[in-house]
């Protein structure tokens, strides 16, 4: 049985761990907050997009786009968003899974947001294009349309020939999945829901003005921006609802864990009494 000094010394050690998981419990909450307000605002824009898009592509026959069209010769271009620090449950391992069960190393190439997603694919073998591990925690949209910019270069240079995203989904501080969508090239398959698209009687061909290439030219790279700010905004309160719950359940772990050693602190406390006064009797006894 452990002496009453090292249980004495380690449950020190746990209440100092304990108010440190609670301080970061309460640091994710506010991060949280925060993080939700700033998602639900750009979801108005990114539905906006969305619909514009899909509604273009519903009504439009045989565009010949470079952004509509496969490069056959590129690797597949995947955008990883996850975060730069730990203590998120499963939160960065989620994510790696995902891209290592979908693609193959050879074939891929990763742009990472984030140095857990980051070193976890390196270790697999895959090789790392472009990394934006500075913006992931207080992303803004400008950097959405920088990483934008970036992928669309390669992507018209031939290097990429698909490109994915992947972030986390949040719905609840419990309950956040790894969402994985395809950015380029665009198709109608792959926008359009069956709900969205129109069945009732013939549809009016979309007219472009100045011309089709023009006009996607400007807003494609717009809606992927917005998909991109919405994954960023979408991840960062993941991450931060994972961390709290974390941080909650490390908390929780520690109070049980320094409850039983309060007991056996007790209780070798009452087995030292209990030694003592059987020494002073026995000391008594054979005085006598």
């Amino acid at each position: 049985m452990a002496s009453m000094k090292e249980i004495k010394r380690r449950r020190a050690a746990i209440q100092s761990t304990a108010q440190i998981t609670k301080a970061m419990k309460l640091v994710a909450t506010v991060k949280l907050q925060k993080a939700r307000a700033k998602a639900d605002a750009s979801k108005p824009y990114f539905t906006v997009m969305y619909q514009t898009i899909a509604s273009m592509l519903e009504k439009s026959e045989n565009i010949a786009h470079k952004y509509l069209k496969k490069n056959d010769a590129g690797k597949t271009g995947i955008l990883v968003v996850t975060g730069n620090r730990g203590l998120a449950g499963g939160y960065n391992n989620a994510v790696s899974r995902h891209v290592i069960s979908e693609f193959k190393s050879d074939e891929t190439l990763i742009y990472a947001v984030g140095k857990k997603g980051r070193d976890a694919l390196l270790h697999k073998g895959f090789e790392v294009e472009g990394d934006f591990s500075e913006i992931v925690e207080e992303p803004l949209y400008k950097d959405a349309a920088d990483i934008t910019k970036v992928l669309l270069d390669d992507y018209e240079s031939g290097k990429l020939s698909e490109i994915y995203v992947i972030y986390t989904n949040f719905k609840n501080t419990v309950v956040h999945d790894p969402v994985l969508l395809k950015l380029l090239p665009l198709s109608k398959e792959d926008l359009l829901q069956p709900e969205t698209v129109e069945n009732d009687g013939p549809k009016a061909l979309m007219n472009y003005s100045p011309n089709e290439d023009e006009v996607l030219d400007a807003i494609i790279p717009k809606y992927i921006s917005s998909v991109i700010y919405g994954g960023l905004m979408q991840s960062v309160a993941s991450e931060n609802g994972a961390r709290m719950t974390a941080m909650d359940s490390a908390t929780s772990n520690a109070e049980e864990l320094i409850d039983k050693l309060g007991l056996q602190y007790n209780r070798a406390r009452q087995g030292a009494i209990t030694q003592e006064l059987t020494e002073i009797v026995a000391g008594a006894n054979a005085i006598e």
